[in-house]
């Protein structure tokens, strides 16, 4: 005998199909350590920047599901499903606008604030009916203002100090780093900074501490450098380093040096002179041959000067010579010396 048959009502096939539902979702569990994880790109954002969630699978679904949180149990959660055969586009709860699903599963979320930092969840359901899940997550950091810095002096001399910079910014929670000529700075035993890096205190200066200064501020998310800010070192030799009888004693030293290389200029001139003079009083000294040699002496207001000149005189034959008259004798004078005196 056969069971009468029974036509379904309505609201009993309704229940069925919610029983259906809660016992996919019941049998679905959170994906382990082994699964693919979604990559985020930028890995931080900034407030303002776009993130896009890529899927990591290249195997065919048939529909994509994204949740913001790491449950598909609560529907106010998803974001939206793509339906990859008709490329239709459901938006869910927690749409805002500002997110699109690609074809290949990936999230694209535009204009990100700081709401947006958490867990998100792709379920991906394949041809076959069986659902995958994977998760990621987006990290948002406040969008950084440019800082702006000062010192205590930007013009110093050498050895002397403190220099004070300090950065000023309105943000907090945030890093702070110092550039030096657009290099990061290199601190010595002279630099001190403060213990949230604000400001750096430079004691004593030295000449290669001039430069361009700036500071950095940053997160996970993004940097701001400020404008750069000149240092001038002037050389100053009251504060070489040296001491009072170092100084002194280099000063004498160099003094000394002086008269020695004056006192061995000097000798060298006398026993010159003297020797000059030697040479021309043996030249005076030499007698002179009758009518070889001739000496003329020329006054002077300032100075007197001896001049000796040395003639060789030949005989010369008169036109008509006679035995009373002496002959003609010419004279050539061969050496001319001229001494000041």
């Amino acid at each position: 005998m056969e069971a009468p048959s029974v036509t379904p009502s309505k609201g009993h096939s309704s229940w069925q199909g919610a029983l259906l539902t809660v016992s996919l979702l019941l049998s679905w569990s959170p994906p382990t350590a082994a699964q693919l994880t979604i990559e985020s790109v930028p890995r931080a954002a900034a407030e303002g920047q776009d993130v896009l969630l890529r899927n990591p699978s290249q195997a065919e679904a048939a529909f994509y599901n994204w949740y913001k949180g790491n449950s598909v149990l609560i529907q106010n959660n998803r974001i939206g499903t793509y339906a990859v055969s008709s490329g239709i586009f459901t938006r869910g709860p927690a749409y805002t606008g500002r997110e699109t699903i690609y074809p290949n599963g990936s999230l694209l979320l535009q204009n990100v604030t700081l709401a947006d930092t958490g867990t998100y969840l792709l379920q991906r359901t394949k041809a076959d009916g069986v659902p995958e899940a994977l998760t990621g997550q987006i990290l948002v950091f406040q969008a950084l203002t440019k800082p702006s810095i000062q010192a205590s002096n930007t013009t110093v001399s050498e050895h002397t100090g403190p220099v004070v910079f300090t950065c000023l910014t309105k943000h907090n929670g945030i890093s702070i780093s110092w550039f030096h000529d657009g290099e990061r700075l290199r601190l010595t035993e002279r630099m001190k900074l403060s213990q949230d890096n604000s400001s750096l205190t430079i004691n004593p200066v030295r000449m290669e501490d001039a430069g361009k200064y700036q500071c950095e501020v940053s997160n996970p998310g993004n940097a701001q450098k400020s404008d750069s800010l000149t240092l001038t070192v002037e050389a100053n030799a009251s504060n070489s380093g040296l001491s009072a009888g170092a100084i002194a004693g280099i000063v004498i030293g160099v003094l000394a040096c002086v008269s020695l290389v004056a006192a061995l200029v000097y000798c060298l001139w006398v026993r010159k002179t003297a020797g000059a003079g030697d040479q021309h009083d043996l030249t005076e000294q030499k007698p002179s041959a009758a009518n070889h040699n001739q000496e003329y002496s020329l006054p002077n207001m300032a100075n007197e000067v001896a001049y000796t000149a040395v003639s060789f005189s030949t005989p010369q034959q008169p036109k008509t010579p006679t035995s009373d008259s002496p002959a003609p004798v010419a004279t050539e004078t061969i050496y001319t010396e001229v001494k000041k005196k």
